[in-house]
Parts: structure tokens; sequence; C-alpha cells
């Protein structure tokens, strides 16, 4: 096991480069000038080509990126072009409410969405598989924003239950972040709740039809241990996969629901930067991401031996 996860952490390492070159290519060949934003729409382009001198993007593209390279070797992410503030400080400023939003959304998703598969899957062609299915479809045909929409409309303005926007964190208020946290991860969970039960009532109608259920069912097992005990146990590592890139995804695109909700996330950090231009903040949210998924397709590779006894590294 340990030398299956050195293994897996040295591969991670040329893809990271192989990311952070692509990024750095994208950034500086796509159209935009950062110093044209910085120096406003009245400068001169002897002015424009000053601010270019002082953040570097007029050296040559080789002597930019190995002195980006350098920095990030040292672990530091530079210093954002627009307000001159460390990254790192800006990502960890904002990285709390997205993080917590997530696991709250991963969290209601697979509380509802593994019992529904289950239920799908037990009750094959009647009407809990067909509402299940029909729930699912929906989830992934609706747009994020118009199910916030409808939240909002529902939940705030009309019963005026929750707040419509803002965010507090657990650490300040849990019961705020709970009030203000629930819209935005419901909103996400429509989504997952339709992929995890999907991928649940597949696996389980896989399980259902082999020999060792009929064995367990013919040997006098409860429907709900052979349910929950036996097939789900055996069907859980598509499901755990699912799950496990649920979050990675949540991570890297809640842009929309953060904007809807008005959350001070990574979401909203990383848009702001693409309008601005802002190189250093744009790559370090790239490869936080791809970070992000590498370290999760780790963890759930780690899982399946814990999951499935037969599965050994």
């Amino acid at each position: 096991m340990l030398g299956y996860i050195i293994r897996r952490i040295l591969a991670i390492l040329p893809v990271l480069l192989i990311v952070a070159v692509i990024v750095f290519l994208m950034l500086r060949l796509s159209p935009g000038d950062p110093a044209a934003i910085l120096a406003g729409d009245a400068a001169t382009p002897a002015q424009i080509d000053r601010i270019r001198t002082e953040l570097g993007l007029n050296d040559p593209l080789h002597v930019q990126f190995i002195t980006w390279m350098g920095q990030l070797l040292q672990g530091d992410l530079g210093t954002s072009l627009i307000s001159r503030t460390d990254v790192w400080t800006m990502i960890e400023r904002r990285i709390d409410p997205t993080i917590n939003i997530a696991l709250l959304t991963i969290f209601i998703s697979v509380m509802l969405a593994v019992p529904m598969g289950v239920i799908a899957a037990w009750k094959h062609r009647t009407w809990a598989d067909y509402l299940v299915m029909t729930f699912s479809v929906l989830g992934f045909s609706i747009p994020v924003f118009v199910i916030g929409y409808i939240f909002i409309s529902i939940f705030s303005l009309q019963l005026r239950w929750l707040p419509v926007q803002g965010y507090t964190a657990p650490s300040e208020d849990l019961l705020g972040f709970f009030q203000r946290a629930i819209l935005p991860a419901l909103t996400l969970a429509t989504i997952y709740i339709a992929l995890i039960a999907r991928m649940t009532r597949a696996s389980m109608l896989e399980v259902l039809n082999e020999d060792y259920i009929r064995t367990a069912r013919a040997k006098g097992v409860s429907e709900r241990d052979v349910l929950f005990r036996h097939a789900l146990r055996n069907a859980a590592v598509p499901i755990m996969t699912i799950i496990g890139i649920g979050f990675a995804l949540l991570i890297g695109g809640v842009v929309v629901t953060e904007s809807v909700f008005n959350i001070p996330g990574i979401g909203r950090l990383t848009v702001d930067a693409i309008l601005a231009r802002d190189y250093p903040v744009i790559q370090a949210m790239i490869l936080l991401t791809a970070g992000i998924y590498v370290l999760v397709n780790l963890l759930i590779d780690l899982s399946y031996s814990l999951i499935d006894p037969r599965i050994r590294y």
C-alpha cells in the first residue's frame, strides 16, 4: 500500500507540470492585457508599456515561465496583478465558503441519493423506480441558476424562512451558517442527487442479479440486510467514484451558485481574476483545482480496498 501511494504521488508531479505549462501558455497567448486594465482607458501606450515592464510581462515567455516556476517550487503563488495581494492570502480568504458548502452539498446528496437509488433498484420498474428516474432527468435538465432562483423565490421571498444571499462562517455562527448555506447546498445537491441516484440504481441492479444475493434471500436474510449489507457494499465502488468526482467538481464548479447567492468563494474569485486578466490568480486557481482532482482520485482509489476486501494494492 505504501509503495502504491508513493508511486501515485510521484505520478502527480508530471501531471501538475503539464497543467502548469498549458495554463501558462494559454493565458499568455490569449487576447487581453492586464497592464491595459490597470492603466485605465485614458492611458497612453507609453504608460501601458511601463506597467508591463514593471509586471515583467515584456520579458520573453521562457523567462516569465522560469521565474514563475521558481516561485511555485518555493510555495509562492505570486502576487495579484490587480490588488497587489499575495495569492495564497486571497485563496485562504475565499476557500472556506466553497469547501463548507461543497461538504454540505455532498452530505445532503449522499444521504438522499443512495437510499433513492437502492429503492429504485429494489422496486425496479415500479412507480418508485420511475419517480427516482424522473427526478434524475429533471435534475440534469434544469440549469443550476434556475433551481437557485426557484428556491430563493419559494423559501426566501414567499415563505421568508431563509436569507436570500450572503455567507456566515460556521466558526462564527453555526445556525447562521446553515441558514445561509442550505439553499446553495440544496441547489447544487439537486444535480448530484440525480447523478449519484442513477449510479446507485445501476450498480444495485447489477448486484441484485448475482447468485449470492439469491442465496442470501434463500437463507432467510432480511430484505434490509440483503440490500444494505450485501448488495450495497458490493455496489459501492462505482458509487464512491462518483461521490469523489462530484466533490472535486463542486470545488471547481460553484461559480454560478456563488454568483446567485452572493457567496465570496473561490468560484467568484476565479471569475473576477479572469475578467481582470489577473494571471497569478488564474494560474493558482487552475493548479489548485487540478491538485484537488488528483488528490481526490488518490483517496478514492485507496478507499476501494476498504470497501472491497478483494481489491489490494
